[in-house]
């Protein structure tokens, strides 16, 4: 894929542009659960990554892989085995879909109820009028999913 695509953190102090794509997976390694503080991590890897709004913050997960991540925010951002790649996480792109995970890998810690999860009850439109209520009263400070010349977040300490 050629298209170049932009991306950062939630409050917009990282941002990072590519267009030169790997191929995305899901990794489902015990590390990468905690460091997404998720199930399993979507990375792919870019080849021409630019940072273009500040740099992440790294914490060395191992003592092979560099993870970034936002240092006022928290997201994660980055893999980095020192290897001349950096994989980027596919949720923190402006537009996710243009790098949809093709494989899964590290299958042998991947959680139990994983494989289930898309077959869980979705909760219908109008069944928790007080969430619902919760949810339009909502003010989104996160950083906007484009580039912006500047960016002075609401909420940001």
């Amino acid at each position: 894929m050629s298209e170049t695509a932009s991306g950062g953190c939630q409050c917009g102090a990282v941002r990072f542009r590519g267009s030169k794509f790997g191929r995305a997976s899901i990794c489902h390694c015990r590390m990468c659960q905690k460091a997404f503080g998720g199930f399993f991590a979507a990375l792919v890897t870019v080849h021409d990554l630019q940072w273009t709004r500040g740099a992440p913050r790294t914490f060395a997960s191992s003592n092979k892989v560099q993870r970034g991540f936002c240092g006022d925010c928290g997201t994660p951002l980055s893999y980095d085995t020192g290897n001349g790649t950096i994989e980027i996480a596919v949720g923190a792109f402006d537009d996710p879909t243009i790098v949809p995970p093709a494989i899964q890998v590290n299958p042998t810690d991947k959680l139990g109820f994983f494989d289930g999860i898309c077959s869980l009850p979705t909760r219908a439109a109008g069944a928790d009028p007080e969430q619902e209520k919760f949810n339009a009263s909502l003010v989104n400070y996160q950083h906007p999913d484009h580039d912006t010349a500047e960016w002075s977040p609401r909420g940001a300490h």
